[in-house]
């Protein structure tokens, strides 16, 4: 895995398209028993190189109901984004995830993986991508349909303070989805 996560942070594949070049942002352990599937890197990330060291990882914490500390413990979540470095900025936000990243190294990954009970889906790139033509037409069909992915998957919002008025809109999420996310969790650490 070592190895694995070293050759990941040398990764320079998709280097001509990144405005401030590649800073791939990775954690995993062979222990982990959760997988965190998020989209990329923000430009607060990529200087910190620490994944979800922003205000979309506080509300992500908040949503799992778990310590700082308890997050950034890779034998407990292996924090693996569909692009590894940031993308650059977008007409409206950030630009979707590299494509190159995900077939390059999820597999390699997941092949470490061999304790992984729970995986995150945190936005619809994770989830067209793992679920399929078993992902529903948008986001928020697959999120209200989660327990049609468990136990393996768990298709979350993106926790960005850009979706508030997603959360406002969809009050289910809070009543639903997040007990059973967090007695998930609190069952895996």
């Amino acid at each position: 895995m070592e190895q694995l996560l070293q050759n990941i942070k040398q990764c320079r594949i998709c280097d001509a398209h990144l405005p401030l070049g590649p800073r791939p942002v990775v954690s995993a352990h062979p222990d982990a028993k959760i997988v965190i599937i998020g989209q990329a890197p923000g430009t607060k990330v990529h200087a910190s190189g620490i994944p979800w060291d922003d205000p979309s990882g506080n509300q992500l914490r908040k949503w799992l109901n778990v310590s700082v500390e308890d997050f950034y413990d890779a034998t407990k979540f292996a924090i693996i984004p569909m692009g590894f470095c940031y993308p650059g900025k977008g007409k409206s936000g950030d630009l979707p995830p590299r494509k190159e990243c995900a077939p390059e190294w999820h597999e390699l990954l997941f092949d470490e993986l061999k304790q992984v009970e729970l995986i995150l889906l945190i936005g619809a790139y994770a989830q067209k991508y793992y679920l399929g033509k078993l992902a529903k037409k948008t986001l928020t069909e697959t999120v209200k349909n989660y327990n049609d992915y468990l136990p393996r998957f768990l298709p979350l919002p993106h926790p960005s303070p850009r979706n508030r008025f997603w959360l406002i809109k969809n009050k289910w999420f809070e009543v639903e989805v997040l007990p059973t996310l967090q007695a998930r969790i609190k069952k895996l650490i």
